[in-house]
Parts: structure tokens; C-alpha cells; sequence
């Protein structure tokens, strides 16, 4: 006679066989128990803790229905977000996936009858997206997690800030380019052509201005027929005579205000710099190179050496940098707020913004030091002035 007990092939036989999914037809729900055959389930249902169960299911039995499909419901939308999340995917992987835990709660205990029905509960209900397509039902969650909407708002923003940078960018680039051709369209190359002469017979014929030449009135009207020789000699005679293009161009007399302008470009121009570091200023680190962590963040330059070089200490982690004037770009803050001017007449004054024209990439300022204070200066370009630290000197050292 074997051994009877926890280790007698008899009990590891009976849990071989009770090990996985077993047939539907005899699980009892109610009692949560498995047979593995038809007998024993014949036995199960004459027990006396089935026939209990079955007096309590009985005072209520909407109350059951609607447990075990409350049950369902959030085990099987449990499941889609975390194994599944937000990706579109067929409703029978799910539910294959489901069953595959013996202790799941069996759909034919639940409010639904077949598993297209409950997917089609769940697309009214809003808990997911369903489509139907040939292949059969397909589903994709929707995640109404707070801090979900928070962080895709926030990636979406941040998208939105860098397609506004590069817009930006490009604009004063445009700009820049229209400045420098003083504002005209850029003009078309010549398309130079062959020289050809239709026919060999035809004589080339020249009409000569009055004064050119000491001949009759009715010269200068009629074609003159010349032969070789006198057409080159009309031809060195006009080049001997005619000036130069650019001659002409000094000879020409400049108008008041173009000289005045040509001289406020001169004096701009001699008052600019090459370099616009400053100690004090907040800037933004606009270089790739050292990793999402720093592009796109602002900080505060601490130190400046050799003209283009910064000491920049970051606001958000504390950190000390030291970075080429080419990888930073300026600040622009809130209308209101202090700010200095790092190039051009007004170079190393503070001054309050008063207004921002997007369109022309330009500032209004109002000077709050040196010897123009209180003086409104119109048309300051971005990349010129840029927000002092302030209070953010206090946080940052």
C-alpha cells in the first residue's frame, strides 16, 4: 500500500492533473472550485457548501452578477494598461492572456455573454477606443490618468516652445538676409545668348545721337551703313569716350538723407562688437553637445574669460559650465522686467522692456542708467540685450 501524505504519487499525480486551465463546463463559480471531471463535479454540485452557496446567491442574485462583473471588468482593464498600455491590440490576446490565471473570474458568470459584447461595452463606456476590422474586434485604452494628461501636456508644450525657437530662428535669419540687401528683392542672373545674324546679306546698321557726331540734323535720325572698318573705329571712339559705370556712380550726387543714413550705419557699426558676454546676465545653453540635461535650460553667467568664453552656472541643477559665446543665445523676459544692453550705442546699460514686436525681432527699451536715462530707444534686436539675473542671483550663488 503507497504512502499517503503531501509527497505519495497519489497527491503529486492530483496535482499534475489540477495544474493549468481545465475545462469550463465543470468549474463552479460561485464555489470558485475546479473538478476535473464530470463526476466530480456531479459530487461537488450535491455538497452541502455548494448548496449554501446557492441559498446565498439566491436572496440576491443581481447583487452576485453584478460583483463578479465589476470583477471582470477592472481585472481585464487592469491588464490592458499595464501589460498592453496605450498600444492598439486585438481583443482575443487580452482575453487569452486573462484566463491564463486560474483564479480569473470566467465571462459566463458576468452580465456579458461573449467576449465581442463586453468589447463593445467597453468603446461605450469610454474606457477604451474599439474598432472592428476584418481580422476581428481590436481595442486601445485610454489612459484618464491626471498625472498621464499632465505629462503628455507638458511634452506637448515643450514641443511647441522648440518649434517656436526654430521659427523664431528662421525669421531673424530671413530678416537678417533682407537687411543686408538694404531691402531688395535679389536680383536675377543675365541669361547670356548666342550672337547670331539672321541673314549674311544683312548690313549692321547703328543709330547715332545728336552730338555724337558733327554731321547734318537728319543724321541722327537716318541709319548710317558702316563697313568694318569704320565700325571698329566707331567702336574704340565709344570706349575711348563713353565713361565708366562706376565714374558715373561717384558722380552722382547723394541726397541729404542718404548721407545721413550712411553715417548712422558707420557709427553703429563702429560702436559694435564682435563679443556680447556679460557677468550677471541669464542665458540659454542652445548646444546639443552636452545632452538633454542642459539644452534648451537657462542660467547665469558667473565669469567671462577671453571675451567668448562664460562661466555659466545653471538655475535648475546648480551646475558650473564653461561654454563658447556661440553656444549661448540671450533672454528675452516679461515686458517690465530689467534687462542690459550688450551691444551697439547703448552697450552695457540697463534698461526696462517695454514692448516686443515679433515680427521685426525687436525690442522697445527705456534706459535706466548712464547719462540717457529715462530715454525711449526703439528697434534694439534680440541677440542685443538680455534679462539680468536679479533675484534669481539670490538662488543661484
Amino acid at each position: 500500500m503507497g504512502k499517503e501524505g503531501f509527497l505519495s504519487p497519489k497527491a503529486i499525480g492530483n496535482r499534475i492533473k489540477a495544474k493549468g486551465l481545465q475545462k469550463l463546463r465543470w468549474y463552479c463559480q460561485m464555489c470558485q472550485k475546479q473538478c476535473r471531471d464530470e463526476n466530480g463535479f456531479k459530487c461537488h454540485c450535491m455538497s452541502e457548501s455548494h448548496q449554501r452557496q446557492l441559498l446565498l446567491a439566491s436572496e440576491d442574485p443581481n447583487k452576485i452578477m453584478d460583483n463578479f462583473s465589476q470583477e471582470f471588468k477592472n481585472d481585464f482593464i487592469e491588464l490592458i494598461k499595464r501589460r498592453f498600455g496605450t498600444k492598439r491590440v486585438q481583443n482575443n490576446i487580452v482575453y487569452n492572456e486573462y484566463i491564463n490565471d486560474r483564479e480569473h473570474v470566467h465571462m459566463n458568470s458576468t452580465q456579458w455573454e461573449t467576449l465581442t459584447e463586453f468589447t463593445k461595452w467597453l468603446g461605450k463606456e469610454g474606457f477604451c477606443k474599439v474598432d472592428e476590422t476584418p481580422k476581428g474586434w481590436y481595442i486601445q485604452y485610454i489612459d484618464r490618468d491626471p498625472e498621464t494628461i499632465r505629462r503628455q501636456e507638458e511634452l506637448e508644450r515643450k514641443k511647441k516652445q522648440d518649434l517656436d525657437d526654430q521659427e523664431r530662428s528662421a525669421k531673424f535669419i530671413e530678416e537678417q538676409v533682407r537687411r543686408g540687401q538694404g531691402g531688395r528683392e535679389p536680383e536675377e542672373a543675365p541669361v547670356f545668348t548666342e550672337l547670331k545674324r539672321e541673314s549674311e546679306e544683312e548690313k549692321i546698321t547703328f543709330n547715332l545721337a545728336k552730338g555724337s557726331c558733327s554731321s547734318a540734323d537728319g543724321l541722327s535720325k537716318a541709319s548710317v551703313a558702316l563697313g568694318p572698318s569704320a565700325l571698329k573705329a566707331a567702336g574704340s571712339g565709344k570706349r575711348k569716350d563713353a565713361p565708366s559705370t562706376s565714374e558715373a556712380k561717384e558722380k552722382k550726387k547723394k541726397s541729404a538723407l542718404d548721407e545721413i543714413m550712411e553715417m548712422e550705419e558707420q557709427k553703429k557699426r563702429s560702436v559694435r562688437a564682435d563679443h556680447w558676454l556679460h557677468p550677471g546676465i541669464v542665458i540659454k545653453v542652445v548646444t546639443k553637445r552636452l545632452g538633454e540635461k542642459y539644452h534648451k535650460k537657462k542660467g547665469v553667467i558667473k565669469e567671462v574669460q577671453d571675451k567668448y568664453t562664460a562661466v555659466v552656472k545653471m538655475i535648475d541643477t546648480g551646475d558650473k559650465l564653461k561654454l563658447d559665446q556661440s553656444h549661448l543665445e540671450t533672454v528675452i523676459p516679461a515686458p517690465g522686467k530689467r534687462v542690459l544692453v550688450l551691444n551697439g550705442v547703448y552697450r552695457d546699460t540697463e534698461a526696462l522692456l517695454d514692448s516686443i514686436d515679433e515680427r521685426k525681432f525687436s525690442a522697445t527699451l527705456t534706459l535706466d542708467s548712464g547719462r540717457m536715462k529715462g530715454r525711449r530707444v526703439d528697434g534694439i534686436a534680440y541677440e542685443d540685450f538680455s534679462k539680468i539675473a536679479g533675484s534669481i542671483m539670490t538662488s543661484v550663488t
